[in-house]
This record gives C-alpha cells, sequence and structure tokens, in this order.
C-alpha cells in the first residue's frame, strides 16, 4: 500500500509524496498544462520546442554536457515528455540520490536559460525529428485520425507541429508560451518511490520554488462537438495503416466511467484474447497488428482502432471492425470475455505501478488533466469493481459516427 502525503509549495506548486514499498528508486516529475492542447494556431510545436531546450542548462548546470554529465553520474535516467495533455520533466536515480537528483532537474526545467545560441542549434533537430515523423506511415496515420477526428481544433494538430512553424519561432514567442502556461497552480511535483532520503520540506520548498509563480492562463479552448471526417494520405505501399476514432458517450470527469471504458477498450482489441485480435489476426489472417486504445483528455473521451495489414487486405478488415463495433453496441460484451478483460487490465496495472516512473505519470495525468486522486491503489480497485452493466452501457454509448484515416493506396471512397 503506498503511502501519500501533499502540501503546496509557497509559488503554488502542489508536491504529492507517494511513498511505495520495496523498491530503491525514485522518480521526481513536474508537470504542467501545458502541451500541445495549449497552444495558439500559430505556435503549433512550441510546447514541444521547449521541453527539447530546458535540456540545454539552467543556473547551476550551466550547458548540455553538465546536464548529461550530472545525471549519469548518478546513474539517473533524466528525460521528458510532450503531449496534448501536458509537458513533463522527470529523473529516476536510486533513492540515496534524491537531493541531488531534485536540483538537477528543478535547476534545469525550473530555471532554463533557453540561450539563443543552443536555441538555433536545437532547432535543427527538431526539424529533423519533424522530418522522420513524416517519413514514418504509423506516425502519419496518426497525426492525420487527430484531424479527421478534431478538425482545426487544438487537439487536431500534431505535437510537433510543422517545420516552418520551427523556422519562425523567436527566443520572445518561446519565454512568452511559457509564462503563460507554466503555472505552478496548474502543474505538479509527484515525488515516487523510495522517499527515505529526500531532503526536508525547506530544501524541498527551495528546489521547487525555482518555477516561477506564472499566473495561471485562461482555460484550454473546449473540445469541438464531433464531426469527424475520413482522410487518405495515398502512398503506393503495400502496407497500409490504418486508424477509426469513435467518441464514446461517457462524462469525462467520471473516474468510474473512464475504467469502465478501458475495459471495454481491452476487450475490444486490448489483448491477444479481444474481438478484434481473435477476429482479425487469428481466425481471418487479415493482419497482424490490430488494437484498441482509449483515451480521456479533460473534456473529450476518445476510442480509437488501428491496424497495420496488407493494403489489399485493408478495406476488408476495416468493414470488419466496424461491424465488430456495431455488434458490441448492440449486443453488448458477455460475462466471461468482461471477467477476463477486467482482470488482464487489472493486471498490467499492477505490473506497470512496480515502475515508479510509471507511477508518477498517471498521477500526474489524474492530478492535472482530471483533478482526481492519484492512489495507484485506487485505479486498479475501481477497474476490479466494474460490473457487466456498467462495460455494456459503454458499448451502447460508443457513437455510430467515426473518424477514418489511413495511409496506403487508397482513396476516401474506400472507407465511405
Amino acid at each position: 500500500m503506498p503511502t501519500i502525503s501533499s502540501r503546496t509549495a509557497p509559488n503554488g506548486l502542489p508536491i504529492h509524496r507517494i511513498s511505495i514499498p520495496g523498491t530503491r528508486a525514485l522518480t521526481t516529475l513536474v508537470a504542467f498544462d501545458a502541451g500541445a492542447r495549449a497552444e495558439h494556431p500559430e505556435e503549433n510545436g512550441v510546447a514541444h520546442f521547449l521541453e527539447h531546450l530546458v535540456f540545454k542548462g539552467g543556473e547551476r548546470y550551466t550547458n548540455y554536457r553538465d546536464v548529461n554529465e550530472t545525471a549519469e553520474r548518478m546513474g539517473a535516467i533524466l528525460n521528458a515528455f510532450t503531449s496534448h495533455d501536458m509537458v513533463a520533466f522527470h529523473i529516476t536515480s536510486r533513492a540515496e540520490a534524491a537531493d541531488q537528483a531534485i536540483d538537477l532537474l528543478t535547476d534545469i526545467a525550473g530555471r532554463p536559460q533557453l540561450d539563443a545560441v543552443e536555441l538555433e542549434r536545437e532547432r535543427g533537430v527538431v526539424i529533423q525529428e519533424i522530418a522522420r515523423a513524416n517519413d514514418q506511415p504509423a506516425t502519419v496515420a496518426a497525426h492525420l485520425i487527430d484531424r479527421a477526428a478534431f478538425g482545426e481544433h487544438p487537439l487536431g494538430r500534431p505535437v510537433l507541429g510543422p517545420q516552418e512553424h520551427l523556422r519562425s519561432f523567436s527566443r520572445e514567442t518561446i519565454v512568452n508560451f511559457r509564462e503563460r502556461r507554466w503555472a505552478p497552480k496548474r502543474g505538479g511535483a509527484f515525488l515516487v518511490g523510495n522517499t527515505a532520503h529526500l531532503p526536508d520540506d525547506a530544501t524541498l520548498d527551495e528546489r521547487f520554488g525555482r518555477f516561477p509563480a506564472f499566473a495561471p492562463a485562461a482555460p484550454f479552448e473546449a473540445a469541438p462537438a464531433f464531426k469527424p471526417t475520413t482522410l487518405v494520405e495515398h502512398r503506393d505501399t503495400n502496407q497500409s495503416h490504418l486508424r477509426m476514432t469513435y467518441r464514446p458517450q461517457i462524462d469525462a470527469g467520471d473516474p468510474q466511467q473512464r475504467a469502465a471504458l478501458s475495459i471495454y477498450s481491452t476487450l475490444l482489441g486490448g489483448s491477444m484474447g479481444s474481438r478484434l485480435f481473435d477476429e482479425l489476426r487469428e481466425q481471418r489472417g487479415l493482419c497482424y497488428s490490430v488494437w484498441s486504445v482509449d483515451h480521456s483528455f479533460a473534456d473529450a473521451p476518445i476510442l480509437q482502432l488501428g491496424a497495420g495489414l496488407d493494403s489489399a487486405k485493408c478495406v476488408e478488415a476495416y468493414s470488419l471492425m466496424r461491424e465488430i463495433v456495431d455488434t458490441l453496441r448492440s449486443d453488448g460484451p458477455c460475462e466471461d470475455e468482461l471477467i477476463r478483460a477486467r482482470n488482464y487490465a487489472a493486471g498490467r496495472r499492477v505490473l506497470a505501478f512496480e515502475n515508479s516512473g510509471a507511477v508518477a505519470r498517471y498521477a500526474a495525468n489524474q492530478s492535472i488533466v482530471h483533478c482526481d486522486a492519484i492512489d495507484p491503489d485506487l485505479a486498479i480497485s475501481r477497474i476490479d469493481e466494474l460490473t457487466l452493466d456498467d462495460v455494456a452501457a459503454v458499448a451502447r454509448g460508443i457513437s455510430e459516427d467515426l473518424a477514418v484515416a489511413c495511409v496506403g493506396p487508397h482513396s476516401e471512397t474506400d472507407f465511405s
């Protein structure tokens, strides 16, 4: 059982401790409600670019060599991620190195230099990252399905942004975004794992006080009504990458309904015993990879299906995938598959939560995106408590309309 305590630093940043018995590791993660969803149209890509620039140095660790070598000397893993929901910086170290790990993370993320010379150098690196993404059909399909589901809304834009934006971003643009979105009151610090070697509260306040007390910005733009479209990028390839997005009729703010959607997604296409995997891969041999995944933004839950397969079989697979969703909508799941999916999902949670980083990421999403409890044991118990009626209600509420995206030798009429 984890021991959880929370307090707030003087700058308004919540600090959450989640002590997990039996581990020698500590993950420190700091996150803000400052992902791609928070960008203005002309800023698309700036949140991710800013994430990169943080690693170029702060006030104490003044350059990338200082940052990298300090992390390596303490045997730590230092990284970050940007999503539509948030930006997060995290370091996982042995527990005895807690003070130095927190010092390093808060120096570069709380007091980044954002050096103009390093900015120009990293600009080229991120442009290459975008070019690489555009060369990967699966990544292109992921970008297309977001646009097909959300249009020109920020949730429909790629997190990396377009190359032309990266070429135009000035240091002022980046600083302004940080000052507008990195408000401590809209973020959180998460100390997860072996907390026995954490410094005292006064030291933690100094470390996390390095994040300036920026005023919270206006809320992000609400998710649009679901008006799905079909988008195809024609490529003369033997393999196609298919994506389909439905809008579930659940309350994204209700944690039990989010858990029920997760179990629905699991029994639909989240395991080797799922309906999609059994029908398309095992019985018909239509594809090697087929899956479903659920995600809940703060105000918009989605259910996404995907497959990578021989282009000659793509349209047949698409029709069958729709048919399976339709059957679940009309007939619902059966008790046996509910039990299997529920046990499988709970088991995956248990195994994932053996990792302090996974717990930290879960807690950050719960706290910052959903303003919900961060207890990992509660997440598991919510799954264990789900009934057949809970999951059947989700199945009935899956939209009949869907967004479709595909990369391969197809046209939009193939999916009409």
